[in-house]
């Protein structure tokens, strides 16, 4: 088995302003992707994601923090690329997110103030008008972008997920530790 190559990440430790959020939740398509949904004359669909935005997602991982990706639409390639990142908690076919997000502060004794989600289109509202941390890429629809705390200047599918990740994990005061041994 080859070594463990993934740098080793602090712990939170209340280093920053946001040493609390324990748990950081994602919608795909609009931030995790550019939002379109291509499909093939025989059904087949397709996404496009962000390499940056799942190594950022890798690495929230690897901190410890809780991630989950919450999605009204199914689709295989979501599992698959949930399993390549490491996010073991994926609720997809989701027609009620507040129930979701209810399920998943339960099941992680989580309050929602250590809660952060990402969203761009009012079906993510009901989320993110509950969470600590509300965000949102820089194409999200007027509405969301209203009650962001942080809006991300990428769009979505374009880097978004990685700006906020980046943003938690400097607010935490960890990310110098993270990126660290990146340039050692």
């Amino acid at each position: 088995m080859p070594p463990n190559l993934h740098p080793t990440v602090p712990s939170p430790a209340d280093k920053g302003p946001l040493s609390h959020i324990r748990w950081v939740g994602f919608d795909v398509d609009g931030v995790l992707t550019d939002g379109g949904v291509v499909l093939s004359s025989d059904g087949v669909e397709s996404k496009r994601f962000h390499s940056r935005d799942g190594h950022a997602m890798k690495l929230l991982v690897r901190a410890g923090l809780k991630v989950s990706i919450i999605t009204g639409r199914r689709s295989e390639i979501v599992v698959n690329r949930a399993a390549e990142l490491g996010v073991v908690s994926l609720y997809q076919g989701v027609l009620d997110k507040l129930a979701a997000f209810r399920e998943i502060l339960k099941e992680w004794s989580l309050d929602p103030s250590e809660c952060a989600f990402a969203g761009d289109d009012m079906v993510d509202l009901p989320i993110l008008t509950r969470v600590g941390l509300p965000m949102a890429p820089a194409d999200a629809a007027s509405e969301v972008l209203r009650v962001a705390q942080f809006v991300s200047p990428s769009r979505g599918g374009h880097g978004a997920a990685r700006d906020m990740v980046e943003f938690i994990l400097k607010g935490q005061g960890r990310w110098d530790a993270i990126l660290g041994p990146y340039l050692a």
